[in-house]
């Protein structure tokens, strides 16, 4: 088991505490990091099987609708994918995208709406998607050009998604497309499009490093009962973003997770790896790279689980969020550089741990927004700030 000593850092209630070491215990029992060939059935079962133990409560809002709690803890979302990302970063996938894939129900749904997929979603029983992405709108998100065009009590989508969490074994996806209320951002709404609808179907299966369900989506003159649609007319880009806002700090505790696996396995090879009538740890070079592991780590640790917890405190994090994603994200791919490199020729053998892990981590400098787009909302945070000061 990982170093622990964090939980006992201020930011934790002893609810969280007690969270975190019964799924470590139960993760350690019922998860395994290969998890075969066939990555669809894996992640199928993965969403039953956390639904069934009770972890996805975790993920929606509303304690009537299966949640855990009426309002999202941002704190226990982060230490659950910190956790499950230590032990299999597919059941870390699984958790998040029930979580990212239902997150706009939960903030925006009608009654009806919120009944008939959160207790689903909550019990493992609904695969959730998050649908934002297209092929020329990644991470400028207004660029978006799939279309819905109210006609009568439906909206008719005409359109494309792309890089699509759960496409492809999802019940159901939250949909964001172009309705004209007003240019750019203004003129966007969301839509629930059940899998199955007809007009809308799955263009292609997208293969990545790290093996994920992930597919394309085509929507051709797919209609969408306006009862469907979620929030209001025009306000979807706001709901996208809110929902992102809800997630994002706890992809940086999904990097975590997987930054102290590496260190963990980096350790037990430097100190069992015999080498030049010692051990791999008793060189400097080593204990120096370990020392910069570590540091960099917990450095991501107080940022992530300090945004989780301005957040539970219902303040905006809209910087400290961005922070933390860009520190941990960056953080652990450089960790578990180090530990591949640690590990030396056996760690790019294909499926040892570290190897794994150096798989894994590359996606999550890129999605939920890149590096790049972290770096400017923490420089327009900054500035607005500034120029708020400055304002006459």
């Amino acid at each position: 088991m990982a170093d622990t000593r964090y939980l006992d850092w201020p930011f934790f209630e002893p609810r969280h505490r007690a969270l975190a070491r019964e799924l470590d215990a139960w993760a350690a029992q019922h998860l395994a990091g290969d998890h075969g060939a066939d990555v669809d059935a894996a992640c199928r079962a993965l969403v039953r099987q956390l639904g069934a133990a009770g972890w996805l409560r975790h993920a929606v809002a509303g304690r009537a609708l299966g949640g855990i709690s009426d309002a999202i803890d941002t704190r226990a979302v982060c230490l659950l994918r910190e956790t499950l990302a230590r032990h299999s970063g597919l059941a870390d996938f699984a958790f998040a995208m029930q979580g990212l894939g239902s997150g706009a129900i939960s903030l925006a749904g009608t009654e009806a709406q919120k009944a008939r997929w959160l207790p689903a979603v909550a019990a493992g029983e609904a695969i959730a998607a998050f649908a934002l992405s297209e092929p020329d709108a990644g991470s400028d998100v207004a660029a978006l050009s799939c279309a819905a065009r109210a006609e009568g009590d439906a909206y008719v989508l005409d359109g494309e998604k792309t890089w699509i969490s759960n496409g492809g074994i999802a019940d159901f996806y939250v949909v964001f497309a172009r309705s004209g209320e007003a240019p750019g951002a203004r003129g966007i709404s969301a839509f629930i499009v059940e899998a199955g609808t007809p007009g809308f179907h799955i263009a292609e299966r997208i293969e990545v490093m790290a093996p994920h369900p992930l597919a394309r989506l085509k929507f051709e003159n797919c209609r969408v009962p306006a009862s469907q649609r979620l929030g209001a007319a025009g306000e979807g880009f706001k709901l996208a973003m809110r929902t992102l806002d809800v997630f994002r700090t706890s992809v940086a505790a999904a990097a975590l997770g997987f930054a102290r696996r590496a260190l963990d396995e980096a350790l037990t090879r430097a100190t069992t790896r015999p080498l030049f009538g010692g051990v791999l740890a008793d060189l400097q070079l080593t204990q120096s790279k370990l020392a910069q592991m570590a540091l960099t780590i917990e450095s991501a640790a107080l940022l992530t689980y300090r945004a989780a917890w301005q957040r539970d405190q219902g303040r905006n994090v809209t910087r400290e969020a961005a922070m933390a994603k860009l520190a941990a994200t960056e953080g652990a791919q450089q960790v578990i550089d180090a530990a591949v490199q640690l590990w030396g020729g056996l760690g790019v053998v294909s499926g040892v741990a570290v190897e794994r892990l150096y798989r894994e981590i590359r996606a999550l400098r890129i999605y939920e927004g890149a590096s790049e787009v972290q770096q400017l909302i923490i420089a327009r945070e900054l500035l607005r700030e500034v120029r708020a000061v400055q304002a006459p």
